[in-house]
């Protein structure tokens, strides 16, 4: 009897150390499990919050995708523009060229009648300088080329009595002469310009002034030089400038007597030029 209670009691130690080793591991493995579930647990966070971060990125990466699309239509539509834009300006450029061109030969044109019109300007001055040199050498008598005529500058006391319109011997040699270079140039105009001092005409019943005068003493020269030396009448022109185109003031009586003069004005004719206007540039 005694031997078996205390074979039971050997078995109850035994069977109670068995359990609470078991415990002890039970325990230490919940510890471990616990420890592994906090890992996961912070792992999964991590996970989720690089998620996010990652989601945040594709979204900003698309928002790029999209700006850079856009970018992109927008560039690919400058580009069209501006083809365009070069296109009609290469045609621009070509046709101001062209019209630069044209107006290249339009201006040549001119400047080679230009050229030629001094050129003839210059032998017309030549000529009439040789003439009036040839017997009649007088320091009342100025031929030059002005601009675009050639004048000869005749002194009133060479052509005209004091206050007459009636022309001298002496002036009719100088007007032959004249006649002589004129109807050599038949494509030229001849103006006759009458020019006088300040002084009011007085004591004449036929002149009333200066502009009467003035103009008297041109239509004289005129009919002079149509009726003796055959000059075309078409190519004449009269015309009386008083006393308001003075070469120096009238204050003395050398001056005025510089001042009354009468221009013989040799030009081309206006049509010419007009003509030359007009001609279509190719």
């Amino acid at each position: 009897m005694k031997k078996l209670a205390l074979f039971l009691t050997t078995a109850l130690l035994i069977a109670s150390c068995a359990s609470n080793k078991e415990l002890e591991a039970l325990k230490v493995k919940h510890e471990q499990t616990k420890d592994e579930l906090l890992t996961v647990k912070t792992n999964l966070t991590k996970c989720l919050i690089e998620k996010e971060k990652f989601q945040d990125r594709s979204k900003d990466l698309e928002s790029r995708v999209t700006e850079l699309k856009q970018d992109k239509e927008n560039s690919i539509q400058q580009v069209e523009n501006l083809t365009v834009l070069t296109k009609g300006a290469n045609d621009n450029i070509k046709e101001t060229l062209s019209q630069l061109s044209k107006k290249d030969k339009y201006i040549n044109k001119i400047r080679a009648a230009a050229s030629k019109k001094d050129s003839l300007n210059l032998v017309v001055a030549f000529h009439l300088k040789k003439e009036l040199q040839q017997g009649i050498d007088d320091e009342d008598i100025e031929v030059n080329v002005e601009k675009t005529v050639v004048f000869i500058s005749i002194s009133d006391k060479l052509l005209f009595k004091s206050g007459s319109y009636t022309i001298t011997d002496k002036a009719s040699k100088v007007l032959q002469k004249v006649a002589t270079v004129v109807n050599a140039q038949p494509e030229m105009d001849v103006m006759i310009e009458g020019h006088t001092d300040d002084t009011p005409i007085s004591g004449n019943s036929v002149l009333k002034d200066n502009w009467d005068l003035s103009v008297r003493r041109s239509t004289a020269i005129v009919r002079e030089l149509q009726a003796k030396y055959k000059v075309a009448p078409q190519r004449l022109i009269a015309a009386g400038r008083s006393s308001f185109l003075p070469l120096v003031k009238n204050d003395s009586p050398a001056n005025k007597s510089k001042n009354r003069r009468t221009k013989i004005i040799i030009l081309p004719r206006l049509n010419q030029f007009f003509d030359l206007l007009d001609q279509k540039v190719e």
